[in-house]
């Protein structure tokens, strides 16, 4: 007989419960509406900061407001429309400062993060992945449509077509990652999924328990870095070569010191667009300054009248290209030089050292251990591929329309910047692979050979050769002296390897050595007998 008992839970005991739970959907709803609050509250407080500080207010709180709900949307890559121009005719502005994109994505990747591990002790299983994620992407848009409906009644409007791709994927992707870094990074399902995306060819250079897959994607971000951060030291060199111009563009643009920091500011947050324009400039396809005017290191056509902005007087000037110019393809060249070589560390990485290592000499490689050349060719490729891909993406990110007409193509092409790019680091990455996995793979040297001694053998007077194809050569023991004379094949070994080198002495029961003619042993001597001592004196 089973008893059954029907307890009624108190308040204390249902909150204590509530407490303990492991978070859940709720808790990813929650925080995903905080991180989009947060990233709201930091643009007002800047944009109500700046209509403070300003001598000529144009409007009102509202309106402040307004432009803040804008930037927002804008630092997600949506796309504006200016409905205040001088010609009435409303203009688009859909170039998104990249450094503003930081701000909603560092947010929702800890907000996702967050959700994921809870509050809950180190015991305790992570929250379900998928749950946490749709969590955080929920809350998040609950507070992001409102914002956008908000946002539509300002001289700032967003475009809805643009509003309703970019700010779900942005959503989608940061919140994805923070669920992802907290599981600890796992390689298994991204790699399902480009296997099941890949052709069968592909998938077998790309994916492997080595971890192929890994390697390359790492050469691409670090090759990546390189051509941003290229871009970014041509960018720095431009602005000192044209400081005269700087220096009146940003006087010139305002006055007042906080129009001269809004100015300031806002040249600060588009760093990045013009690090990636001056990436795109040293890759070779370079940048538009509208329709029909493009700037690349051959040649520049000259623009149309530009506004008096500090980065806009970085760009070249009209005309041929120099050697000066030229000079920027050393960019993209070290972009494939680092790429292959993270390539090649990674595919020797899991090689063992070879046996010299382990007996103190010069360091090296089994040559058994490394990947073969064709796939680390592909790797290489792989690479290149993802390297393009990110480039692209910047590039796309980084540039669009400013207004209509000769405006309307504003900052890098997006296909040319990726295809440039997969031309420059694809052949370069995999001579540097190829020549990385050589160096390391390569077999250690031991000490030069002692010459022999005239007359030891039909090799006497040049170095004793000793095969060593795919092993290093073995140090002989000590006191063991090095044999000389005829040289003998790989593996090849005698029979009196185990005896001395040098002449023994004949003794009894001495065997001779090799080829020596047999002599007879020598007669031994009668030992004497053995007779007591006598006792010592006393």
């Amino acid at each position: 007989m089973i008893q059954t008992t029907a307890r009624r839970l108190t308040p204390a005991l249902l909150l204590t419960r509530m407490r303990d739970r492991p978070p859940g959907l709720t808790s990813g709803l929650l925080g995903g509406a905080l991180a989009a609050g947060l990233g709201l509250a930091a643009f007002a407080t800047l944009v109500i900061l700046l209509w403070i500080s300003s001598p000529y207010p144009d409007s009102g709180p509202d309106g402040a407001l307004h432009i803040a709900a804008a930037l927002w949307l804008l630092a997600h890559g949506t796309e504006l429309i200016r409905t205040d121009t001088l010609s009435g005719v409303p203009a688009p502005l859909g170039v998104p400062p990249l450094l503003l994109l930081t701000v909603p994505v560092w947010l929702l990747h800890r907000a996702a993060r967050d959700a994921t591990d809870g509050d809950a002790s180190d015991e305790a299983p992570l929250v379900d992945g998928p749950t946490a994620w749709a969590g955080v992407v929920l809350g998040y848009l609950a507070v992001g449509v409102p914002a956008a409906l908000y946002a539509a009644g300002g001289e700032l409007r967003p475009a809805w077509a643009s509003a309703g791709v970019c700010v779900p994927l942005v959503a989608v992707l940061a919140a994805g990652a923070g669920v992802w870094r907290a599981y600890g990074c796992p390689s298994g399902p991204l790699e399902r999924t480009v296997g099941a995306l890949l052709p069968r060819g592909v998938r077998h250079l790309l994916l492997g328990p080595d971890g192929r897959l890994g390697v390359a994607a790492r050469a691409a971000t670090a090759g990546a870095a390189v051509l941003v951060g290229g871009g970014a030291l041509l960018l720095t060199v431009s602005l000192v070569w044209h400081g005269g111009e700087t220096q009146a563009a940003f006087l010139r643009l305002t006055e007042g010191w906080s129009g001269r920091a809004a100015v300031l500011l806002l040249g600060v947050v588009l760093l990045p667009n013009a690090a990636v324009w001056a990436a795109a400039y040293a890759l070779g396809p370079g940048f538009l300054l509208g329709a029909g005017t493009a700037v690349t290191p051959f040649a520049s056509t000259p623009a149309p009248l530009l506004p008096a902005f500090p980065l806009l007087a970085a760009v070249p000037d009209a005309g041929p290209g120099t050697p000066v110019n030229w000079a920027a393809g050393a960019v993209p060249l070290a972009a494939g030089v680092v790429t292959g070589w993270f390539v090649g560390k990674g595919a020797t990485a899991t090689g063992h050292p070879a046996p010299a290592e382990r007996e103190g000499r010069r360091s090296g490689r089994a040559p058994d251990a490394a990947w073969s050349r064709s796939r680390m060719a592909g790797a290489a490729g792989a690479a290149a591929v993802l390297c393009a891909t990110l480039l692209a993406l910047s590039a796309a990110l980084a540039g669009g329309p400013m207004g209509v007409v000769a405006l309307s193509r504003f900052g890098p092409v997006w296909w040319q910047t990726g295809g440039a790019t997969l031309v420059w680091i694809g052949p370069v990455a995999t001579a540097t692979a190829l020549a990385v996995r050589a160096r390391r793979c390569r077999t250690p040297r031991d000490e030069p050979v002692e010459r022999a001694p005239a007359g030891a053998g039909p090799g006497a007077g040049t170095q004793a050769w000793v095969p060593r194809i795919g092993r290093p050569r073995r140090r002989p023991p000590e006191g063991e002296a090095r044999t000389t004379g005829a040289r003998r094949p790989p593996g090849a070994s005698s029979p009196y390897d185990f005896l001395p080198a040098g002449p023994a002495p004949a003794g009894p029961g001495a065997l001779p050595a090799p080829g020596a003619p047999a002599v007879p042993p020598a007669p031994r001597a009668p030992e004497p007998p053995n007779t007591p001592e006598p006792p010592p004196a006393v």
